[in-house]
Protein backbone atom coordinates (compact mmCIF):
# COMPACT_ATOMS: atom_id res chain seq x y z
CA UNK A 1 0.00 0.00 0.00
CA UNK A 2 1.37 3.65 -0.89
CA UNK A 3 2.67 5.54 2.07
CA UNK A 4 3.61 9.15 1.20
CA UNK A 5 3.84 12.54 2.64
CA UNK A 6 2.95 16.17 3.03
CA UNK A 7 5.26 18.65 4.06
CA UNK A 8 6.96 16.83 7.81
CA UNK A 9 3.48 14.81 7.61
CA UNK A 10 3.50 10.91 7.29
CA UNK A 11 0.45 9.33 6.84
CA UNK A 12 -0.43 5.70 7.58
CA UNK A 13 -2.15 5.27 4.61
CA UNK A 14 -3.34 7.01 1.20
CA UNK A 15 -7.23 7.38 2.16
CA UNK A 16 -8.31 11.12 3.07
CA UNK A 17 -11.51 12.61 4.42
CA UNK A 18 -12.90 15.02 2.49
CA UNK A 19 -13.92 18.14 4.10
CA UNK A 20 -17.43 18.81 4.18
CA UNK A 21 -19.75 21.85 5.13
CA UNK A 22 -22.38 20.86 7.67
CA UNK A 23 -21.03 16.93 8.07
CA UNK A 24 -17.47 16.76 8.87
CA UNK A 25 -17.41 18.38 12.38
CA UNK A 26 -15.49 17.01 15.02
CA UNK A 27 -17.73 14.28 16.15
CA UNK A 28 -17.84 13.00 12.35
CA UNK A 29 -13.95 13.00 11.55
CA UNK A 30 -13.44 11.27 14.86
CA UNK A 31 -16.07 8.10 13.50
CA UNK A 32 -13.85 7.97 10.55
CA UNK A 33 -10.95 8.09 11.52
CA UNK A 34 -11.90 5.06 13.98
CA UNK A 35 -12.78 3.54 10.86
CA UNK A 36 -9.48 3.55 9.06
CA UNK A 37 -9.18 7.74 7.52
CA UNK A 38 -5.55 8.78 8.00
CA UNK A 39 -6.32 12.22 7.57
CA UNK A 40 -9.51 14.76 7.99
CA UNK A 41 -9.95 18.37 7.74
CA UNK A 42 -12.51 21.14 9.44
CA UNK A 43 -15.50 22.34 7.40
CA UNK A 44 -14.80 25.32 4.64
CA UNK A 45 -13.99 28.50 6.36
CA UNK A 46 -13.91 32.16 5.41
CA UNK A 47 -11.33 33.89 6.09
CA UNK A 48 -13.38 36.80 6.47
CA UNK A 49 -15.27 35.23 8.87
CA UNK A 50 -12.43 33.67 10.68
CA UNK A 51 -11.12 37.77 11.34
CA UNK A 52 -14.09 38.60 12.81
CA UNK A 53 -14.42 35.34 14.91
CA UNK A 54 -17.56 34.34 13.59
CA UNK A 55 -19.65 32.36 16.23
CA UNK A 56 -19.89 29.37 14.09
CA UNK A 57 -16.13 29.12 13.83
CA UNK A 58 -15.74 28.13 17.11
CA UNK A 59 -18.18 25.13 16.67
CA UNK A 60 -15.91 24.23 13.30
CA UNK A 61 -12.97 24.19 14.49
CA UNK A 62 -13.54 22.09 17.96
CA UNK A 63 -10.79 19.24 17.85
CA UNK A 64 -8.72 16.81 20.37
CA UNK A 65 -6.08 14.98 20.97
CA UNK A 66 -7.88 11.97 18.98
CA UNK A 67 -8.26 14.14 15.57
CA UNK A 68 -4.82 14.70 14.53
CA UNK A 69 -3.24 15.22 11.99
CA UNK A 70 -6.05 17.68 11.01
CA UNK A 71 -6.19 20.01 8.19
CA UNK A 72 -7.97 23.53 8.56
CA UNK A 73 -9.53 24.45 5.20
CA UNK A 74 -10.13 27.76 4.21
CA UNK A 75 -10.99 30.43 1.34
CA UNK A 76 -11.76 33.79 0.87
CA UNK A 77 -11.66 36.82 -1.44
CA UNK A 78 -9.16 38.98 -0.09
CA UNK A 79 -5.68 38.18 -0.32
CA UNK A 80 -5.00 40.54 2.77
CA UNK A 81 -7.71 38.76 4.78
CA UNK A 82 -5.62 35.51 4.95
CA UNK A 83 -2.25 37.32 6.58
CA UNK A 84 -4.73 38.26 9.13
CA UNK A 85 -5.34 34.59 10.48
CA UNK A 86 -1.85 33.60 10.11
CA UNK A 87 -2.32 33.07 14.17
CA UNK A 88 -5.12 31.25 14.02
CA UNK A 89 -3.70 28.19 11.67
CA UNK A 90 -1.17 27.64 13.05
CA UNK A 91 -2.34 25.27 15.09
CA UNK A 92 -2.83 22.92 12.21
CA UNK A 93 -1.05 20.09 10.71
CA UNK A 94 -1.80 21.73 7.39
CA UNK A 95 -3.98 24.54 5.53
CA UNK A 96 -6.42 23.63 2.36
CA UNK A 97 -7.34 26.59 0.72
CA UNK A 98 -10.40 25.76 -0.95
CA UNK A 99 -10.64 26.39 -4.99
CA UNK A 100 -13.35 24.31 -5.49
CA UNK A 101 -16.44 24.93 -3.77
CA UNK A 102 -19.39 25.34 -6.12
CA UNK A 103 -22.50 26.71 -3.75
CA UNK A 104 -24.08 29.67 -4.76
CA UNK A 105 -23.27 31.72 -1.33
CA UNK A 106 -19.70 30.75 -1.78
CA UNK A 107 -19.56 31.45 -5.24
CA UNK A 108 -21.65 35.00 -4.65
CA UNK A 109 -18.88 35.87 -2.45
CA UNK A 110 -15.83 35.24 -4.89
CA UNK A 111 -14.27 32.14 -2.68
CA UNK A 112 -14.59 28.88 -3.22
CA UNK A 113 -14.17 27.45 -7.20
CA UNK A 114 -14.75 31.36 -8.38
CA UNK A 115 -11.06 31.84 -6.79
CA UNK A 116 -9.84 29.45 -10.61
CA UNK A 117 -10.86 32.60 -12.61
CA UNK A 118 -8.00 34.34 -11.33
CA UNK A 119 -4.72 31.88 -10.98
CA UNK A 120 -2.47 34.68 -10.27
CA UNK A 121 -4.86 35.20 -7.02
CA UNK A 122 -4.43 31.52 -5.78
CA UNK A 123 -0.66 32.29 -6.64
CA UNK A 124 -0.42 35.04 -3.97
CA UNK A 125 -2.66 33.51 -1.44
CA UNK A 126 -0.31 30.29 -0.85
CA UNK A 127 2.64 32.61 -1.68
CA UNK A 128 1.87 34.25 1.72
CA UNK A 129 0.91 31.38 3.52
CA UNK A 130 3.96 29.57 2.64
CA UNK A 131 5.88 32.60 3.30
CA UNK A 132 4.46 32.01 6.96
CA UNK A 133 6.34 28.80 7.64
CA UNK A 134 2.70 26.98 6.98
CA UNK A 135 2.57 23.52 4.86
CA UNK A 136 0.01 24.53 2.17
CA UNK A 137 -2.31 22.18 -0.20
CA UNK A 138 -5.40 23.41 -2.38
CA UNK A 139 -7.99 21.60 -3.73
CA UNK A 140 -9.26 22.99 -7.19
CA UNK A 141 -11.69 21.37 -10.09
CA UNK A 142 -10.86 20.93 -13.77
CA UNK A 143 -11.92 24.98 -13.68
CA UNK A 144 -14.60 27.08 -13.33
CA UNK A 145 -16.66 26.77 -16.49
CA UNK A 146 -13.88 25.64 -18.73
CA UNK A 147 -10.98 23.67 -18.06
CA UNK A 148 -8.09 25.42 -17.26
CA UNK A 149 -6.60 22.63 -14.05
CA UNK A 150 -3.01 23.18 -16.65
CA UNK A 151 -2.50 26.62 -15.88
CA UNK A 152 -4.29 26.56 -12.16
CA UNK A 153 -1.61 23.40 -11.31
CA UNK A 154 1.51 25.22 -12.44
CA UNK A 155 0.54 27.89 -10.25
CA UNK A 156 -0.22 26.32 -7.44
CA UNK A 157 2.97 24.69 -7.24
CA UNK A 158 5.05 27.61 -8.09
CA UNK A 159 3.91 28.89 -5.40
CA UNK A 160 5.09 26.50 -3.01
CA UNK A 161 2.02 24.26 -2.27
CA UNK A 162 3.22 21.10 -0.46
CA UNK A 163 0.33 18.87 -2.33
CA UNK A 164 -2.38 19.05 -4.38
CA UNK A 165 -5.90 17.52 -4.57
CA UNK A 166 -7.86 17.86 -7.90
CA UNK A 167 -11.94 17.01 -7.96
CA UNK A 168 -11.73 16.12 -11.82
CA UNK A 169 -15.11 18.23 -12.55
CA UNK A 170 -15.49 21.74 -13.56
CA UNK A 171 -17.63 24.10 -11.04
CA UNK A 172 -20.73 24.13 -12.96
CA UNK A 173 -20.53 20.74 -13.36
CA UNK A 174 -23.09 19.10 -11.20
CA UNK A 175 -22.87 15.58 -9.78
CA UNK A 176 -24.88 14.32 -12.50
CA UNK A 177 -21.98 15.20 -14.47
CA UNK A 178 -19.62 12.23 -13.91
CA UNK A 179 -16.27 12.91 -12.47
CA UNK A 180 -13.23 12.32 -15.34
CA UNK A 181 -10.80 10.58 -13.89
CA UNK A 182 -8.45 10.37 -17.16
CA UNK A 183 -7.61 14.30 -15.78
CA UNK A 184 -5.25 12.69 -13.22
CA UNK A 185 -2.67 11.41 -14.81
CA UNK A 186 -2.53 14.37 -17.45
CA UNK A 187 -1.84 16.37 -14.25
CA UNK A 188 0.15 13.61 -12.26
CA UNK A 189 2.78 14.01 -15.30
CA UNK A 190 3.15 17.85 -14.96
CA UNK A 191 3.19 18.63 -11.02
CA UNK A 192 5.86 17.11 -9.22
CA UNK A 193 4.08 17.23 -5.59
CA UNK A 194 1.69 14.63 -4.06
CA UNK A 195 -1.42 14.70 -5.96
CA UNK A 196 -5.05 13.57 -4.11
CA UNK A 197 -7.38 12.16 -6.18
CA UNK A 198 -11.40 13.47 -5.54
CA UNK A 199 -14.76 12.70 -7.44
CA UNK A 200 -16.74 9.91 -7.55
CA UNK A 201 -15.34 7.76 -4.99
CA UNK A 202 -18.02 5.24 -3.45
CA UNK A 203 -16.51 2.08 -3.56
CA UNK A 204 -13.38 0.26 -3.09
CA UNK A 205 -12.41 -0.33 -6.47
CA UNK A 206 -13.25 2.96 -7.31
CA UNK A 207 -10.68 4.30 -4.45
CA UNK A 208 -7.94 1.75 -6.12
CA UNK A 209 -8.59 2.72 -9.51
CA UNK A 210 -7.55 6.14 -8.55
CA UNK A 211 -4.84 5.53 -6.31
CA UNK A 212 -2.69 3.79 -9.62
CA UNK A 213 -2.15 7.08 -10.25
CA UNK A 214 -2.42 9.62 -7.53
CA UNK A 215 -0.90 9.68 -4.46
CA UNK A 216 -3.82 9.47 -1.96
CA UNK A 217 -7.63 9.26 -2.80
CA UNK A 218 -10.28 12.08 -0.87
CA UNK A 219 -13.56 10.31 -0.06
CA UNK A 220 -16.87 12.99 0.21
CA UNK A 221 -20.15 11.80 -0.60
CA UNK A 222 -19.19 8.04 -0.25
CA UNK A 223 -18.05 8.79 3.42
CA UNK A 224 -21.99 10.34 3.98
CA UNK A 225 -23.27 7.49 5.99
CA UNK A 226 -20.24 4.80 5.40
CA UNK A 227 -17.45 5.87 7.30
CA UNK A 228 -16.77 2.13 6.70
CA UNK A 229 -15.98 2.68 3.28
CA UNK A 230 -12.22 3.34 4.69
CA UNK A 231 -12.08 -0.02 6.81
CA UNK A 232 -13.24 -1.84 3.38
CA UNK A 233 -10.83 0.06 1.21
CA UNK A 234 -8.07 -0.84 3.09
CA UNK A 235 -8.96 -4.35 2.99
CA UNK A 236 -9.26 -3.89 -0.59
CA UNK A 237 -6.02 -2.33 -1.11
CA UNK A 238 -4.34 -5.42 1.64
CA UNK A 239 -5.92 -8.52 0.34
CA UNK A 240 -7.57 -7.96 -2.80
CA UNK A 241 -11.28 -8.15 -1.15
CA UNK A 242 -13.64 -6.83 1.61
CA UNK A 243 -16.89 -7.47 3.13
CA UNK A 244 -20.05 -5.67 1.77
CA UNK A 245 -21.48 -3.35 3.78
CA UNK A 246 -22.98 -4.70 7.09
CA UNK A 247 -25.59 -1.88 7.68
CA UNK A 248 -25.43 -2.77 11.58
CA UNK A 249 -21.82 -1.63 12.13
CA UNK A 250 -22.47 1.36 10.40
CA UNK A 251 -25.62 2.00 12.59
CA UNK A 252 -22.94 1.42 15.44
CA UNK A 253 -20.92 4.40 14.57
CA UNK A 254 -23.71 6.37 13.55
CA UNK A 255 -24.24 5.86 17.48
CA UNK A 256 -21.22 6.59 18.13
CA UNK A 257 -21.70 9.99 16.27
CA UNK A 258 -24.51 11.09 18.42
CA UNK A 259 -22.87 10.49 21.50
CA UNK A 260 -19.92 12.29 20.34
CA UNK A 261 -21.87 15.24 18.81
CA UNK A 262 -23.50 15.47 22.46
CA UNK A 263 -20.29 15.24 24.04
CA UNK A 264 -18.77 18.64 22.41
CA UNK A 265 -22.21 20.43 22.35
CA UNK A 266 -22.70 19.57 18.42
CA UNK A 267 -26.14 18.11 18.55
CA UNK A 268 -28.69 19.81 16.36
CA UNK A 269 -31.73 17.64 14.67
CA UNK A 270 -31.72 18.95 11.39
CA UNK A 271 -27.86 17.19 11.05
CA UNK A 272 -28.77 14.21 12.90
CA UNK A 273 -31.17 13.68 11.32
CA UNK A 274 -29.60 14.61 7.23
CA UNK A 275 -26.53 12.20 8.62
CA UNK A 276 -28.71 9.54 9.92
CA UNK A 277 -31.13 9.12 7.06
CA UNK A 278 -27.82 8.46 5.26
CA UNK A 279 -27.07 5.29 7.32
CA UNK A 280 -30.40 4.01 6.88
CA UNK A 281 -29.86 2.14 3.89
CA UNK A 282 -28.53 -0.73 1.85
CA UNK A 283 -31.23 -3.13 3.96
CA UNK A 284 -34.29 -4.70 3.35
CA UNK A 285 -36.98 -2.10 4.77
CA UNK A 286 -34.54 0.84 4.63
CA UNK A 287 -37.17 3.12 3.22
CA UNK A 288 -39.72 2.66 6.04
CA UNK A 289 -37.24 2.67 8.56
CA UNK A 290 -36.12 6.11 7.68
CA UNK A 291 -39.27 7.42 6.76
CA UNK A 292 -39.87 6.60 10.59
CA UNK A 293 -36.55 7.87 11.18
CA UNK A 294 -37.03 11.47 10.11
CA UNK A 295 -40.55 11.65 11.96
CA UNK A 296 -38.94 11.42 15.00
CA UNK A 297 -38.68 14.47 17.58
CA UNK A 298 -35.75 14.24 20.10
CA UNK A 299 -32.22 13.18 20.37
CA UNK A 300 -33.51 10.18 22.74
CA UNK A 301 -36.06 8.95 20.10
CA UNK A 302 -33.44 8.82 18.06
CA UNK A 303 -30.84 6.71 19.58
CA UNK A 304 -33.72 4.53 20.57
CA UNK A 305 -34.92 4.09 17.00
CA UNK A 306 -31.40 3.20 15.89
CA UNK A 307 -30.36 0.89 18.61
CA UNK A 308 -33.19 -0.96 18.02
CA UNK A 309 -32.20 -1.59 14.25
CA UNK A 310 -28.90 -3.24 15.54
Amino acid sequence: MKSFKIGDIKFSNPLFLAPMVDVTDLAYRIICRRAGASMAYTEMLQAEAMIHADKAIKYKTLTNSDDKPLGVQITGRKVSDFGKIIPQLKKYNLVDLNCGCPGHLTINHESGSYLMKDPDKIYSIIKLLKDNDLTVTAKIRLGFSKNNVMELVKKIESAGADALTLHARLANEGRGTKADWSWFSKVKDKIGIPLIGNGDVFKPEDAEKILEVCDGVMVARGAIGNPLIFNQTLDYLKKGKYLENNYKENLKLYIEYLKLSKKYDLLKMSKAKYIGGKFLRGFDGAPEMRNKFMNLRSFDDIEGFVKGLI
